[in-house]
C-alpha cells in the first residue's frame, strides 16, 4: 500500500479503468451504473487485498454500480479536481488533511451527510457536512526491528552518527506524511522555529527528498534505511509482508510519545456527474459492514465511535496506540499557512 506524493507534478496512477470522459454517449450520466472515486493511496491493496478492494466489490455486488478508481497523492487529486471544476469527472473525493480542507475551501465539495456520519467525531468531519472521515488513521514512524533490536524513543536519538544516511522522511508539501513530519515537529518542539532548528540538524543524517512515503517502508524492511516516516494504517498493512518493519512515535526527552489523527476523509464532488451513485457509495463506506472490516482488511481504525471491532488486528492496533498522546492540529491554520511553512522548511534544511 503506497503513499504517493501530494504534489500535482507527480504522474497520476490509474489503478482501475481509465478515467471516464465527460457525460458522453447516448444515455445520461444519471442513468449510468458507475461511480468515479478520486483517492489518496493507501487503502487499495497491492494484490487486490485492501479495504477498497473488498468494499468496492461488495458495493458493486449489492447495487450493480461499478466503481471507477483513480489514485494519486491527496494534493494531486485536489488539483485535478480543480482543473475539472467546470466539467467534473469525479463523484467522490478522498484525501488526507489538510488537503480535504483545501478541497472544501476551493468549493469542490457539496454538502452531504452520509448515513452513519452522526457517529463520527466532530473533529473528524466538516461542520457543514462537506466531508467526513471514512477511515481513521494516525501519523507514525517505522524502524528496522532486526537491525535496531528496539525502537528509538526520542527525536534526539535520530541525530546520532549511527543514523547517517540511514534515515529518510518524505518531503513536506509534496508528500502527505512528509507534511505530517513538520506538523508533529512543530507540536513536539513547541513552535515552528524550534522545529525547524531540529530538522536542520537532522538533515545531516537525512538521505534526501522522497516524493513517496510508501516507498520508504520497503527500504526500512530491507535494512537500506533504519528509520523513516509513515502512518499507522499503511505501515501496519505493510508489516504483514515486511517482517522487519516496526512502528513507533518519536517523543521529546522525558515526555510521552505523541501523534495525531490523519484520517482518510471523503466528500461528494460539487456537480458530480453521478451524484446519486456518489451518495450511495459514501453511505456504504460508512456502513456497519464496511466499517467493521477497516482493521482486519485495511489495517486502520473505524471512523465511527459505535463500531468496536474485536478482531486480532483491531486488538493489535489498540495496543500499538497505548500510551501515545494524541493531539489535535489546527488544520485550518495549517491549510492556510502550509506554503509558508514549507518555504521555511526548505530554507532551514537547504532542500
Amino acid at each position: 500500500m503506497r503513499r504517493n506524493s501530494l504534489a500535482p507534478a507527480v504522474a497520476l496512477c490509474l489503478l482501475a479503468t481509465p478515467l471516464l470522459s465527460a457525460c458522453g454517449g447516448t444515455s445520461s450520466a444519471a442513468d449510468e451504473k458507475v461511480v468515479t472515486v478520486y483517492s489518496a493511496d493507501g487503502l487499495k491493496g497491492e494484490n487486490g487485498d485492501g479495504w477498497y478492494d473488498r468494499v468496492f466489490a461488495d458495493f458493486t455486488k449489492k447495487t450493480g454500480i461499478k466503481v471507477e478508481y483513480v489514485e494519486g497523492g491527496s494534493g494531486e487529486m485536489v488539483q485535478r479536481a480543480v482543473r475539472e471544476k467546470g466539467n467534473p469527472q469525479a463523484d467522490v473525493l478522498v484525501t488526507l488533511p489538510p488537503f480535504i480542507q483545501q478541497a472544501d475551501g476551493k468549493g469542490l465539495l457539496a454538502a452531504y451527510r452520509p448515513a452513519g456520519s452522526d457517529r463520527v467525531a466532530a473533529d473528524a468531519k466538516a461542520a457543514d457536512g462537506t466531508w467526513t472521515s471514512v477511515v481513521q488513521n494516525y501519523f507514525g514512524f517505522v524502524y528496522n526491528k532486526k537491525e535496531l533490536k528496539k525502537a528509538p524513543v526520542t527525536w534526539d536519538e535520530l541525530l546520532g552518527g549511527g543514523y547517517r544516511d540511514k534515515l529518510q522522511y518524505s518531503t513536506p508539501g509534496v508528500a502527505g506524511d512528509g507534511t505530517a513530519v513538520l506538523v508533529k515537529a512543530i507540536h513536539d518542539f513547541g513552535g515552528k522555529d524550534a522545529a525547524l532548528a531540529y530538522l536542520k540538524k537532522l538533515q545531516t543524517n537525512n538521505v534526501g527528498p522522497s516524493a513517496s512515503t510508501g516507498k520508504l517502508a520497503p527500504k526500512v524492511d530491507k535494512g537500506e534505511l533504519l528509520v523513516a516516516n509513515g502512518d499507522v494504517q499503511m505501515n501496519y498493512a505493510q508489516s504483514k509482508t515486511m517482517p522487519n518493519l516496526g512502528i513507533w512515535f518519536p517523543a521529546r526527552p522525558g515526555s510521552a510519545p505523541t501523534t495525531f489523527a490523519l484520517p482518510y476523509a471523503a466528500g461528494l464532488v460539487t456537480g458530480a456527474p453521478h451524484d446519486g451513485n456518489g451518495r450511495r457509495l459514501l453511505d456504504f463506506l460508512l456502513g456497519d459492514g464496511a466499517q467493521r472490516q477497516v482493521s482486519a482488511v485495511g489495517g486502520g481504525f473505524s471512523a465511527r465511535d459505535d463500531v468496536q471491532a474485536t478482531d486480532a488486528d483491531a486488538v493489535a492496533l489498540d495496543a500499538l496506540m497505548d500510551g501515545v498522546e494524541i493531539f489535535q492540529p489546527d488544520w485550518n491554520d495549517i491549510e492556510e499557512n502550509l506554503a509558508s511553512y514549507v518555504t521555511a522548511w526548505k530554507t532551514a534544511t537547504g532542500s
